[in-house]
């Protein structure tokens, strides 16, 4: 038997809020939810964005405080700086007149360590130097930009992920990392002990990469600056600018792990890079619990301006063109499958836990859906590395045909749909929608319903298909598939004879929707699509597997492990539950572990590494 994937945790923060019990979700489809969760959803970004409410959350809040919640969440104007005032160097030549030497005094701690051969310099006392030179100087001269662009998908004001733990100046990235895989963990039902209890050490892996790594001031961004700025690079910018280093974070703050690990890396189709390789390792049998996710914050005005100049962002001139409006509507700045203008840079952290169907079985774990399949492709032969191609229609293809094969041909047309990576660029609303109105017509579907989230909270990078994610997870609960409401109408050039891109909340019956698929794109030619099957269809798969019997144990099983998830739910915005943060403790040297020849004991983990392994090779081997 492979063994089936199952999505038995999921976590972290977005625009839109905390991810973990649908709490992101239920924000974007907030005025179609009933009044009890409108405001459970209203408490619990109330208390993440630190607000003072008298009332807790219940029908009763405020409607200052809720209108401040909605005006605080999700795209909006930027928050993190002034897109009015950005800091900016402009290259100048100084020179004097004709006849006049050029002249400045300087503090002598300022001056330049090789001195430049045209300068004379004079002591006028103990600090200051007078310098003349009969050559221009070439200087750079700090100023104020304003932003061409001033949406971004936020975090929601007032939450301050490094507050919440002893942080020491870690990248923002790295911070939400922290929290999001803490909240992914403990949404779980299951502490970190617990799950490395289950399984032996080798058997848990994490999988994670960003997209851009880090490069706020802290990382790569100081490391780059500081130099041309008169500072100086520390000793962290290097190292924790890298790639790979949320996974690093996980095994070595949160989860405490001695597993397999890897840095992932696929353009803005990363997360599901990852989750294939769960997938794969899981399927295979070599890893029976795996820990995926992403974390990205590139919100700084740097990496704005460098994809503002590619042309890929919504700029504001651009927007109120398409309004007629002197005024920017930021909260619609992404406008997938419609008259657009460029995506919208955002931050996220989404992670989920994942488990082989006979582990999640055996712990009574939380069945929240199961991985069917992913497939990532490339383009071949480009025009432009950043321009799309046809690997896209390979992994759309695929996953289709997947689900036609697990699920049956009436309920791959009837029973899916597709949250799709809609950036809300004009290529992307041309190519993409292209890609799923001919493979619906190709697979007989003929009014295929298509979400795109990032027109709420923008475009995550690495972490983006995890955001998707989490509204097919929603939409499971709630029955409501987000419509793509920043849009009223549908641009001429896009194809959609077979498609259903609704603008509208979308009402369904869970149960009458087994399938789901996450589409994403990437610079590069980086294209995966993933197939993800309901909790009850999964529920349905297990008991066809292990039978009534065990199905109903691990059922009374769960209720124990819903409880610590519940309770863990109740408290997690208030502050009285810390992210997981470990640093310097349960630290092991090589004089800790138990070694034999077949065997390897680490403190910490109930099971050990059995080294006894076969040869593969046995019928190449003498």
């Amino acid at each position: 038997m492979i063994p089936l994937p199952v999505i038995v945790g999921f976590g972290g923060i977005n625009p839109a809020g905390r991810l973990s019990f649908n709490h992101a979700y239920r924000r974007l489809v907030i005025d179609a939810l009933s009044k009890d969760k409108q405001a459970r959803t209203y408490r619990s970004l109330t208390q993440l964005m630190n607000l003072d409410d008298s009332a807790d959350g219940s029908a009763a809040a405020s409607a200052q405080t809720r209108q401040y919640v909605r005006d605080h969440t999700l795209i909006r104007r930027i928050e993190g700086f002034d897109p009015e005032q950005i800091n900016w160097q402009t290259h100048a030549t100084l020179a004097s007149g004709a006849d006049t030497p050029l002249s400045f005094v300087i503090s002598k701690r300022q001056l330049p360590d090789t001195i430049p051969e045209h300068w004379q310099v004079k002591n006028l006392d103990d600090k200051q130097v007078h310098v003349t030179s009969n050559k221009p100087l070439e200087v750079l001269l700090p100023q104020l930009r304003a932003s061409r662009v001033t949406s971004a998908g936020q975090l929601p004001s007032g939450f301050e992920p490094g507050s919440l733990y002893a942080s020491r100046n870690h990248p923002r990235a790295l911070q939400i990392t922290v929290y999001g895989a803490s909240d992914a963990i403990r949404s779980s039902g299951f502490s970190p002990a617990q799950l490395k209890d289950m399984v032996a050490p080798d058997q848990i892996a994490v999988y994670s990469g960003s997209a851009m790594g880090q490069l706020d001031q802290e990382s790569y961004g100081g490391l780059l600056q500081n130099p041309l700025t008169g500072k100086r690079p520390t000793s962290k910018q290097t190292a924790l600018g890298l790639p790979e280093m949320a996974g690093d974070f996980v095994n070595a703050y949160v989860l405490g792990s001695v597993g397999e690990t890897a840095g992932i890396i696929g353009a803005c189709a990363t997360f599901l890079y990852n989750v294939k390789r769960a997938m794969d390792d899981i399927r295979s049998g070599q890893k029976r619990i795996v820990i995926v996710g992403n974390a990205e914050a590139p919100i700084t005005p740097y990496v704005i301006e460098g994809y503002r100049t590619m042309g890929a962002l919504a700029e504001d001139e651009a927007l109120m063109a398409l309004d007629g409006s002197d005024t920017v509507d930021n909260r619609r700045a992404c406008r997938p499958f419609s008259d657009n203008a460029g995506f919208t840079v955002a931050e996220s952290s989404t992670w989920l836990v994942l488990m082989d169907d006979k582990l999640a079985i055996e712990q009574g774990a939380q069945i929240l859906a199961a991985v069917g399949d992913v497939f990532v492709n490339a383009d071949g032969y480009k025009k432009s590395v950043s321009g799309p191609g046809i690997g896209n229609y390979v992994t759309v293809a695929k996953a289709m045909a997947a689900a036609r094969a697990m699920l049956g041909e009436k309920t791959l047309r009837h029973g899916t749909y597709m949250q799709a990576h809609g950036t809300g660029t004009p290529q992307n609303r041309v190519t993409e929608s292209h890609i799923f109105d001919s493979l619906a017509s190709t697979f007989g579907i003929n009014d295929w319903l298509v979400s795109a989230v990032k027109s709420y909270l923008g475009h995550s990078m690495a972490p983006a298909g995890g955001d998707q994610l989490s509204a097919i997870l929603g939409a499971w609960q709630d029955a409501i598939v987000p419509g793509i409401t920043s849009i009223d109408h549908i641009a001429d050039d896009v194809h959609h004879s077979n498609l259903n891109l609704s603008m509208q909340h979308t009402n369904i019956d869970p149960l009458a929707f087994p399938g789901a698929f996450v589409n994403s794109k990437g610079f590069g030619g980086n294209n995966a699509t993933g197939l993800f099957l309901s909790p009850a269809h999964t529920r349905h798969m297990l008991e066809r597997r292990w039978g009534r019997k065990q199905v109903a144990h691990h059922a009374a099983q769960n209720e124990a492990v819903l409880q610590r998830a519940e309770a863990y739910n109740n408290n997690a915005d208030d502050g009285s539950i810390l992210p997981i943060y470990q640093f310097g403790e349960g630290v092991l040297e090589g004089s800790d572990l138990g070694l034999s020849d077949s065997e390897m004991r680490i403190p910490g983990f109930a099971e050990p590494i059995v080294l006894s392994t076969a040869n593969p090779y046995q019928d190449m081997t003498d």
